[in-house]
């Protein structure tokens, strides 16, 4: 008998591009991907930020580069591709939130938020998979629990990531015959910077504690474990679904 070995969980050889990738849930995809040993090209707007994530990923000995770039500005990501060269990996973690009532939306709001969670990871995967024919890769969307359910403030948020995973899903079934898998990962609450305001209101976090079955909110590291998952081999037979980090919040 011939015992089955476990696929590795290694990237080593790889090129990895993470939009959105200098802080957050972003940040955490990309250490995640080069302590694989990945070369992680690290994406973000702003200058600054990006620099600093790309230099304490240097200092701390993994293969990392900066690229400014706006996912948005579609001719810019294609140029981004082509500079690149082959990408094995893509992350998209570049996304956008406006909460207020579904009443109170406004159409600048709604335009500005699908823009960027819809238009911009549509096409942004759209460009990886045209890059990806012929070699095969993985395509993850940073997506979220609100893909799959519905949250009070949230209807356009709500709306852009239920897209997400209907497009994920639709591209996984064009793409697979050329090896390219198309998955989401769909984090809960998760303690960042960005979210550090939503825990602090008191009422909120009751909302949050209260849908969370374990007893702890999300940290990045909890997203870290997925992404190396479906960025690497031991995830080859796994396409057009969704990790759901969610704390059971999904569950009922």
């Amino acid at each position: 008998m011939t015992l089955p070995r476990t696929p590795p969980f290694r990237l080593d050889g790889k090129q990895a591009l993470v939009a959105g990738g200098s802080r957050g849930i972003g940040l955490g995809c990309a250490v995640a991907l080069a302590e694989a040993g990945a070369h992680v090209v690290v994406a973000a707007r702003g200058v600054t930020q990006v620099q600093a994530a790309v230099a304490e990923m240097a200092q701390a000995g993994f293969s990392a580069e900066a690229l400014v770039l706006d996912v948005t500005d579609l001719a810019a990501v294609r140029v981004a591709f082509d500079r690149l060269g082959p990408i094995d990996v893509v992350v998209n973690s570049a996304g956008l939130a406006c909460h207020s009532p579904a009443l109170k939306t406004t159409p600048e709001d709604f335009d500005a938020v699908s823009a960027i969670n819809i238009k911009a990871a549509y096409f942004l995967a759209q460009t990886a998979a045209r890059q990806m024919r012929g070699r095969g890769g993985s395509i993850i969307q940073i997506s979220s629990q609100m893909g799959h359910v519905g949250g009070p403030d949230r209807a356009v948020y709500c709306a852009t990531k239920h897209a997400v995973e209907g497009m994920t899903k639709a591209m996984a079934i064009e793409w697979g015959p050329d090896n390219i898998r198309v998955n989401t990962i769909c984090p809960t609450f998760i303690l960042t910077e960005l979210t550090q305001a939503t825990f602090d209101d008191p009422e909120k976090r009751a909302w949050i504690d209260s849908k969370i079955k374990l007893p702890r909110v999300g940290q990045v590291e909890d997203i870290m474990g997925a992404c190396l998952f479906l960025a690497c081999d031991a995830s080859a037979l796994v396409t057009g679904t969704s990790i759901l980090v969610d704390g059971g919040w999904t569950a009922g």
